[in-house]
């Protein structure tokens, strides 16, 4: 999916709206567990109740390796059922040396056909720049996380006075554009998103972290929004959890329904409708 493609579907749906597909077989209502593949038959239900006001869906990859074959079956089947018009962004945060993230590459945009995925920095440009050879496709680059264990590395201070998120911002744009490569900003992180976006004008940023994990969506806009809007945010156990009875779907489409209203308000705040 282009960035023209995506800003059109934010305008014409008047949403930023992300919904994680982490299924839980834990977690999801009991009468599904009756189905040969519950796990899709409950992504399904949240993408017909949903897609109308989202833009995209991001499928955790780890909630299907953990079921094994059948998980990733799963997987494919989910993908194949996302509307071609809503992105799919793969949550895997792959990354290793330049071979093997080739093969990372080529299974998640070639084989599960996925719009984007997310990639981890550690190990710097040749293990994410095989992922970055792909038409209209993205790499979602772990930048600023929401996680409490954030502050372990990501905090870390060069003697310039620089952190070292900033770092990884600044030096991991300059390995495509503003047209293949986005950032993960946590909302919990709402504080830094000012100078983030100082240091990134034109990129999208995938925002986890509203709803379950206490960010707060008007916060991350009034502090990170462009001209093109820049930004995904995702909620997911808010939305996909909000009811373990049948009417699972009905629910998650009224959280969804609340968030996209925000966002449309937001969207004719800043003039970008």
């Amino acid at each position: 999916m282009s960035r023209e493609l995506l800003f059109d579907s934010i305008v014409k749906k008047k949403s930023f709206l992300c919904v994680g597909l982490d299924t839980d077989l834990d977690k999801i209502p009991g009468h599904l567990l009756e189905f040969d593949d519950p796990i899709f038959e409950f992504n399904k239900a949240i993408i017909n109740a949903t897609s109308d006001l989202v833009v995209a869906y991001k499928p955790n990859t780890a909630f299907y390796e953990a079921y094994g074959p059948k998980g990733m079956e799963s997987l494919k089947k989910t993908i194949d059922y996302i509307p071609s018009d809503i992105m799919c962004i793969a949550d895997a945060k792959r990354a290793d040396i330049g071979n093997t993230s080739r093969r990372y590459a080529e299974s998640y945009f070639n084989y599960y056909k996925a719009d984007a995925i997310t990639v981890a920095p550690y190990m710097g440009d040749d293990s994410i720049k095989p992922f970055l050879g792909y038409d209209n496709k993205w790499v979602i680059i772990l930048g600023l996380t929401s996680n409490p264990g954030s502050h372990d590395f990501q905090q870390l201070k060069f003697e310039s006075g620089e952190a070292l998120y900033e770092r990884v911002l600044t030096t991991c744009a300059q390995y495509g554009t503003s047209d293949n490569i986005m950032f993960v900003v946590g909302a919990t992180k709402a504080e830094y998103m000012k100078k983030i976006r100082t240091l990134l004008p034109e990129h999208f940023f995938l925002v986890p972290g509203v709803g379950a994990q206490g960010g707060d969506l008007l916060s991350v806009c009034s502090n990170a929004i462009n001209d093109k809007v820049g930004l995904l945010i995702n909620s997911s156990r808010s939305i996909i959890y909000a009811s373990k009875e049948e009417d699972f779907a009905d629910q998650a489409r009224a959280k969804s329904l609340e968030l996209q209203l925000q966002m449309a308000d937001v969207l004719q705040k800043y003039d970008l409708l």
